[in-house]
């Protein structure tokens, strides 16, 4: 079991404290908050070990899993790094693009693991399709949320878009050619809604909502592709499959048949999968113990975190 710490033990934090602690491939030592009264309220209530600085726990552990703010990550994943830990990090890897670019080095530099905190990879609904999604060539996405205070420190496309993308990322298989995008500041200091629109060089185009002012929380992707529409409800976890193929000579009595202007009969049919329920969470953190104990490049690696910022940080330079 590797030795696991967490800094940072708000709402995301202790949640990780939770899973780390219940989890067979971990030994949770502990955790770092910076408010010590609220650190205090949880060792008291949970159990967990309490450390009183970062480098403490830094030393007492294998793996650090930083859930700290944004703005800390940076400095916090240099810590660990520099003491040869693997680090696992929350979502978005850092503020910048430069500092990500610099933890990925050091990272090399000392032959360690890091796993970026893009917990869609894990959804359910989204694992039971992803194998399916083969070159789409427009993928559409809502990520809508009521509003809370909570992530409003940062533009809605770092606190909620940007899982989209890393989605989007890992299925374009071509660089992104151009971005468009709009946003507005509603309640925040920084855009709570936005949309985006991103052109891939093979000629794929995504385009993107993210709100963190909506009525009703929503989560969806469509992509469509050479004679499929696959839609992922990541909230719901949901999949829908519908694929085209010719249609037989002769056809059934329930079978949904369309006729193009040329004559060509294709058949319309449902290819569901079962959706497994898990923890999305949990997988992956496991997942990141895997790729430690086996020696494997992460799912979610930082080159993926880096690129999903990268894209990011396009996105908010057009407000």
């Amino acid at each position: 079991m590797l030795k696991a710490g967490v800094l940072g033990a708000g709402h995301l934090g202790k949640i990780h404290l939770r899973l780390l602690n219940q989890s067979e491939k971990y030994q949770l030592v502990g955790f770092y908050d910076a408010d010590e009264v609220n650190a205090k309220k949880i060792e008291a209530e949970f159990g967990y070990k309490y450390f009183n600085s970062i480098d403490a726990l830094i030393d007492a552990v294998d793996m650090v899993d930083i859930v700290t703010p944004t703005l800390s990550h940076y400095e916090c994943a240099k810590k660990a790094i520099a003491k040869g830990k693997h680090i696992f990090i929350e979502k978005p890897i850092t503020n910048t693009v430069e500092e990500a670019e610099h933890i990925r080095e050091l990272l090399a530099q000392h032959n360690i693991r890091g796993q970026v905190g893009h917990v869609e990879r894990f959804n359910p609904a989204y694992l039971a399709v992803k194998d399916q999604i083969v070159n789409p060539m427009f993928i559409e996405c809502h990520r809508l949320a009521e509003f809370n205070p909570r992530g409003t420190d940062v533009p809605v496309v770092l606190d909620l878009m940007i899982h989209d993308i890393d989605i989007i990322l890992s299925v374009v298989k071509s660089k992104v050619k151009h971005v468009s995008a709009s946003g507005v500041s509603v309640i925040s200091d920084t855009p709570d809604i936005a949309n985006a629109r991103i052109e891939f060089e093979n000629g794929c185009v995504a385009n993107l909502t993210a709100s963190r002012i909506s009525l009703k929380n929503m989560r969806k992707s469509r992509f469509f592709q050479k004679d499929a529409y696959i839609s992922v409800d990541f909230l719901e976890k949901k999949c829908e499959v519908v694929k085209m193929k010719d249609a037989p000579k002769i056809p059934g009595d329930f079978d949904m048949i369309l006729q193009n202007a040329e004559g060509v009969k294709k058949q319309i049919y449902f290819d569901n999968p079962e959706v497994e329920n898990n923890n999305a969470i949990l997988d992956e953190l496991e997942s990141f113990a895997d790729a430690i104990n086996n020696n494997r490049p992460p799912i979610v690696t930082l080159h993926d975190g880096t690129e999903a910022l990268r894209v990011a940080t396009m996105i908010i330079d057009q407000f």
